[in-house]
């Protein structure tokens, strides 16, 4: 009687979730472009040198399996989105990478921020970031290496999640937290780099709900927004604002939880989000900024189980979304491409 129950709620999850898709318009389109390992996922998406790259971790599951370390850094190469091709696997003995992001630096070469867990029998022993850089035809990729966390406020366990660079300086958020994870305590620096290596403190960001992952964005006037994931207290996310030097903070409560948060603003500065939902189940949405600070969702993408952790890029009037879902029972990657003429009316 219990298999049945439970046979029952998965037919009506997959009947929400096929009703759900089935919502899509026409023009929008979905790619699996990546399922070759056990488990892929966190995913991000960049348009450089007239193609699009796509980095996500491969591994035997969403956190270490029987091996001590098994996560390692994808990054795959596309001159169209739908015809892709694997240009580096990136991996370092002993340490997990894990939510690999995309930026462009200065002197116009790919730069992938990693987080780096260090596992002793599947036991998290601590937290080191790596960076890797390819060369100026992002053919070549450098060999992970820590970066150098500012002295001052270094930690056991430190998580620079995303580098956003402006006007020659690279911004992330380095969220912090110890051996206890969500019952001890956390901190949250913004920090900056010129050269992608070496990490300085600006300023903290004082907030509380165990904030962790936060993408950093600027506006047309130079003011920065960060969308910062929580997950104790009401566990809504939030976004924190700041003028430059960055120094002061204002924050602003959404009514949504999130989960691999991201976001972009458009070409007339509004702010479009992609994450995770999890009401009335979980799975990867977008979400309009229809008034300044309320955000509608719009789109819920063929996704389920484990999934979300979206890349976000704006490229020839369509928005490209990369993400991973477990949806058709394994944990693949995949591509949406979403006329903005389509998402405007939503």
């Amino acid at each position: 009687m219990k298999q049945l129950k439970t046979k029952i709620i998965l037919l009506f999850c997959l009947m929400q979730s096929i009703t759900a898709f089935a919502q899509l318009p026409d023009d929008v389109k979905v790619y699996k472009i990546w399922d070759d390992a056990d488990h892929s996922a966190f995913t991000d998406l960049i348009r450089f040198n007239d193609s699009f790259y796509c980095s996500f971790r491969e591994g035997s599951g969403h956190v270490p399996g029987d091996e001590d370390v098994d996560g390692t850094v994808r990054i795959l190469k596309s001159p169209d989105g739908k015809n892709w091709e694997s240009v580096a696997l990136l991996e370092k003995e002993g340490i997990d990478l894990r939510d690999p992001k995309l930026s462009i630096t200065p002197d116009g070469r790919l730069m992938v921020i990693i987080g780096g867990s260090i596992y002793d029998k599947r036991v998290l022993e601590g937290r080191i970031p790596h960076v890797s850089f390819s060369d100026q035809s992002g053919t070549n990729f450098s060999d992970p290496e820590e970066v150098k966390v500012d002295r001052k406020i270094v930690s056991w366990g430190d998580w620079i999640w995303r580098v956003t660079w402006h006007k020659g300086v690279g911004y992330g958020i380095d969220y912090q937290i110890g051996p206890q994870e969500r019952r001890g305590p956390t901190a949250m620096y913004l920090v900056k780099t010129t050269d992608g290596k070496n990490f300085k403190r600006v300023s903290e960001i004082e907030l509380d709900g165990f904030p962790n992952e936060a993408t950093i964005r600027f506006d047309q006037n130079d003011r920065m927004h960060v969308l910062i994931r929580r997950e104790t207290e009401d566990q809504l996310g939030v976004f924190a604002q700041s003028k430059a030097p960055y120094k002061k903070w204002d924050f602003q409560k959404l009514d949504i939880r999130l989960g691999g948060p991201n976001f972009i603003f458009t070409r007339d500065n509004r702010r479009i989000l992609g994450t995770r939902l999890y009401e009335p189940d979980v799975y990867t949405a977008i979400l309009n900024e229809v008034e300044p600070g309320k955000f509608k969702e719009v789109l819920h993408l063929p996704s389920g189980g484990d999934n979300s952790y979206p890349g976000m890029v704006l490229h020839n009037d369509d928005l490209w979304i990369s993400y991973y879902s477990s949806h058709e029972g394994k944990s693949s990657i995949y591509i949406s491409v979403i006329p903005m003429k389509t998402l405007e009316k939503l």
